[in-house]
């Protein structure tokens, strides 16, 4: 069958396509990716509207387990549909370009269903799109790690007249000294 890969757009559980939603209803496994974004509802709100149960896949899940995932959508793909849900849209983060490939390489069909993103709703702020440079992700520092490298980039963008979406990191659950003596795994 199909792995979806769907963007729920950036508002509510309602900002999902009609595509989507039919999309989900034929799923048997629901994930929602949450680290790269924040949800603007709860995931209960989610299950709700779809009926169907929404596991919640953390970064840990993202980048660590989705290989065994995958390995078992592979396996069952030919019975059951899969759906991973993303915030705003699929291609907007590296993160899911890395999860729709890995899919691809082990022969899963990949059906993927755009929605709006931070990318392109940027424009509400009275900036014209096409006058953006690169985006840039601006990392939480720690006492220990405080890249800079972020704003070489800016400073590139404004010597060329453009704009600079500014994307700033959020610590989600992770794996951390920190979160570790929390429990927090």
């Amino acid at each position: 069958m199909v792995l979806f890969i769907i963007g729920l757009g950036l508002g509510d559980e309602k900002d999902i396509t009609v595509n989507g939603l039919e999309a989900i209803k034929t799923c048997e496994k629901i994930y929602l990716e949450y680290y790269t974004s924040i949800l603007g509802v709860n995931k209960d709100k989610l299950e709700e509207l779809y009926g169907k149960k929404v596991i919640e896949a953390d970064r840990e899940m993202v980048e660590e387990t989705m290989d065994q995932i995958l390995d078992e959508i592979a396996l069952d793909g030919d019975k059951v549909n899969f759906a991973i849900l993303v915030v705003g849209d699929p291609f907007c983060a590296t993160t899911h370009t890395d999860l729709y490939l890995r899919a691809l390489k082990r022969k899963i069909e990949v059906k993927v269903i755009h929605n709006a993103s931070i990318v392109n709703a940027v424009g509400c702020c009275g900036m014209q799109v096409y006058r953006f440079g690169e985006i840039v992700s601006v990392p939480l520092f720690t006492e220990k790690w405080r890249p800079y490298s972020f704003i070489e980039k800016i400073h590139a963008n404004y010597k060329i007249g453009l704009h600079t979406l500014v994307l700033l990191d959020i610590k989600v659950k992770e794996r951390s000294e920190e979160n570790l003596l929390k429990g927090i795994y």
